[in-house]
């Protein structure tokens, strides 16, 4: 009987992970053979690492926070997806040893946000706190659905500007800094920054949410991150983590790797439990 195929998720920290129990389910659900673990890999290691993954006999990986950036440079082939969002979080070597690499992000959080979560995007006020590897990686795919608007805000307001000026032919998009955001109301806003893993926060005001606004932060964690317990301090219809994100983004990725796609529903599911 062969080996099964071997992938991995690396990231740092990666401790939290829960992506080597989400494919080991869909493995389960599809019948494919392969093996899934999490490798704590700092960026400095990150050339390194993916050469003795691949020299170990790796066939893909995803890669989480702060490795996306790196991703993207280290792939030979981009999807479209990838080159505009100039991040990737899924890699692959096709037969000839060639390195492919995709952003199933976007695809993931909007799955998550319009089926999962039934949240319409069509013609909301969105702002999007961050403008990091994970922000770049969601823009598209939220553009796509047509909001009246992405507000970016970040610390670095210039690296809020420069993800707006990307993404400005797909939409309205438009960049600002934290203090800017005072007297402004949004009906969806999206936590792309790292800061739940610290239990922080941006600094956001009091009064940014529209009534029934909902609240999504990408990270996810076994108690509400400090992002989902701000959103439903603050009065908002829906507070939630990206835990079904995570589980939307894997599941195209292993569309990618396997050539079919599992059911997120039950594994979504099983996770909450």
């Amino acid at each position: 009987m062969p080996e099964p195929d071997r992938y991995a998720v690396f990231g740092h920290p990666i401790g939290h992970s829960r992506s080597p129990q989400i494919h080991r389910l869909f493995a389960e659900q599809t019948g494919e053979a392969l093996v899934y673990t999490a490798q704590d890999v700092p960026p400095e290691c990150f050339a390194t690492a993916l050469r003795v993954f691949r020299a170990g006999g790796g066939a893909g990986l995803n890669c989480t926070v702060p490795l996306k950036e790196q991703a993207f440079e280290a792939a030979q082939v981009l999807s479209d997806r990838a080159r505009l969002s100039g991040a990737v979080n899924t890699l692959w070597w096709d037969r000839d040893d060639v390195l492919h690499g995709d952003n199933t992000d976007g695809v993931g959080l909007v799955r998550d946000l319009t089926v999962n979560l039934e949240v319409a995007l069509t013609g909301k006020r969105v702002l999007l706190l961050g403008a990091g590897g994970s922000a770049r990686g969601v823009l598209g795919p939220l553009l796509a659905e047509r909001p009246e608007a992405i507000v970016i805000a970040n610390r670095t307001v210039s690296r809020a500007e420069e993800l707006a000026r990307r993404f400005a032919a797909l939409g309205q998009v438009a960049a600002c800094g934290f203090a800017a955001l005072e007297g402004c109301r949004f009906d969806v806003v999206i936590n792309a920054t790292s800061t739940s893993l610290q239990g922080e926060l941006p600094p956001l005001p009091d009064d940014l949410l529209a009534p029934g606004a909902v609240c999504y932060d990408l990270m996810y964690a076994d108690v509400p991150t400090a992002f989902v317990r701000w959103g439903l301090d603050h009065g908002a219809g829906l507070s939630v983590d990206g835990l079904g994100m995570l589980v939307e983004q894997a599941a195209e990725a292993f569309r990618i790797w396997r050539g079919v796609r599992p059911q997120t529903a039950p594994v979504i599911a099983c996770l909450r439990r």
